[in-house]
C-alpha cells in the first residue's frame, strides 16, 4: 500500500507532498541565480515577504531555484511546484517560455504563473488563487 504524506492543510484540505526527485541542474547558472536572489526584482520581493519562512501555510519556498538550465522564481521542492511571476523581462520571449514551461512539466512539476502587476496590485487574491492552485493538485480527496 502506498501512503500518502500530508505536508500541511489548506482551508481544511490535506495537502500531500509531492517531492520531485533528481531534478537536473546546471551548476553553471548557480552564480547568476544568487544575483538575481540579491538584486531583488520588486514583485519578487513583495511575493517572498508573504512566503517565506513558512508563512504560508507552513510550505517553504525557495527563490531563485536552478532546475535543469533554467532559473524559476520560486520553487517548492515539497510540491514540486514552481512559481513564476511574469514582469517584462518576459515580452517578446514567448518561444523561450514555452519551451522552458514544457521542459518544466516534462520533469514532473507544476507551474503556477502570474504578473508582476497582481503581485503588486492584487497580491490578496493572488494568494487565495495559489491555495486554489495547491489545493487543486495536491489536494487529498476522501
Amino acid at each position: 500500500m502506498n501512503s500518502i504524506e500530508i505536508l500541511t492543510n489548506i482551508n481544511g484540505v490535506p495537502i500531500r507532498r509531492n517531492f520531485v526527485e533528481n531534478l537536473p541542474y546546471n551548476p553553471k547558472l548557480k552564480l547568476r541565480a544568487r544575483g538575481l536572489r540579491k538584486a531583488g526584482v520588486f514583485s519578487e520581493v513583495v511575493f517572498w515577504k508573504h512566503v517565506n519562512r513558512k508563512q504560508f501555510h507552513s510550505i517553504d519556498f525557495d527563490r531563485q531555484r536552478v532546475i535543469g538550465n533554467y532559473i524559476v522564481d520560486f520553487y517548492v521542492k515539497a510540491l514540486g511546484l514552481v512559481i513564476e511571476i511574469d514582469g517584462s523581462s518576459h515580452n517578446n520571449k514567448e518561444d523561450y517560455d514555452i519551451k522552458r514551461e514544457e521542459f518544466l512539466k516534462s520533469v514532473g512539476l507544476k507551474i503556477f504563473r502570474v504578473s508582476d502587476l497582481r503581485i503588486k496590485h492584487d497580491l490578496e487574491n493572488v494568494l487565495k488563487e495559489l491555495e486554489g492552485f495547491v489545493i487543486e493538485n495536491f489536494g487529498v480527496n476522501d
